[in-house]
């Protein structure tokens, strides 16, 4: 059995891989990558496949079984059209089966909206294209507050718009694990799964990481137009929009939603200061 890994440069998709390797061995693992020299660390097969270009898909998925699309980084128009060349290369090639890295969120009420609707979209073409196939919904990656921690500290605070909203926090090392089982495990064919963990607050998450790393930080509760503005100019437009719609979501809930997590990957999800004491381990941070 081939399994094919997309994005396998980025940080999701190089976990997977790895994961797939310890499970069926890394003669059975393909990764793709739109520059396959950033993969080649991996160690094994790499293959080119840019989501602009059908035809290096029709000859990346070559002999390949199952395939799991790590959902793209461009704008949400361009995405769409970008996960239908690697599904209708799935079909060309008589794949049986695709797994889709999508995401929790809310398709009407945030400045999120767009990135959702375009993840929403590739799920229904999927769902449409024939093939078995398994849909994880990501939680909020952890990461990203983590590697902030330096600027944080600086700060003294944390500060969003999130207010007293939860959010269902995961990590790349969780998900790894569980989009490996979702590759290998049929009986979780035609299923969509919510993968995250415990929902906790952004308070809760500047004392989780005030144990961990021993700091004094507070968590400082600002106005979504106020942070939009705020990381418009730290960002730009696009991303700093986009941002903002994210802590607009954790403010009304959308990311306090119940986990599938157990039930893909046989085992309880981390919960938060495990995700944070593993990352701390794994980085060596302060």
């Amino acid at each position: 059995m081939k399994i094919a890994v997309t994005s396998a440069s980025g940080q999701l998709g190089s976990t997977i891989v790895k994961n797939l390797i310890k499970e069926i061995g890394k003669e059975n693992v393909v990764a793709i990558a739109r520059t396959p020299q950033k993969a080649k660390h991996l160690g094994v097969k790499v293959r080119k496949g840019d989501y602009n270009n059908r035809e290096q898909f029709n000859e990346a998925l070559k002999g390949i079984d199952k395939v799991l699309l790590v959902s793209g980084m461009d704008e949400p128009k361009k995405r769409i059209q970008q996960h239908r060349n690697v599904i209708d290369a799935a079909k060309h090639n008589g794949v049986q089966k695709i797994v889709y890295t999508s995401i929790i969120g809310d398709e009407e009420k945030t400045a999120f909206r767009s990135i959702v609707k375009s993840n929403r979209q590739t799920e229904k073409d999927i769902q449409a294209s024939g093939l078995d196939w398994v849909i994880g919904r990501n939680g909020i990656y952890i990461e990203p507050d983590l590697e902030y921690l330096e600027t944080y500290i600086k700060e003294g605070e944390i500060r969003n718009c999130a207010a007293d909203g939860k959010c269902a926090y995961t990590s790349r090392e969780e998900l790894g694990h569980a989009y490996t089982q979702m590759l290998l495990k049929d009986h979780l064919n035609n299923n969509r799964f919510n993968l995250a963990g415990e929902s906790i607050t952004q308070s809760d998450l500047a004392e989780l990481i005030n144990k961990v790393f021993q700091t004094n930080l507070k968590y400082n509760p600002v106005s979504v137009e106020a942070y939009a503005a705020e990381r418009k100019v730290e960002l730009g437009d696009f991303m700093g929009t986009i941002i903002a719609g994210i802590y607009e979501g954790i403010k009304i809930g959308v990311n306090d939603v119940s986990s599938d997590f157990e039930k893909v990957a046989q085992r309880p999800h981390q919960s938060s200061i495990e995700m944070i004491e593993s990352y701390r381990n794994q980085h060596n941070k302060i």
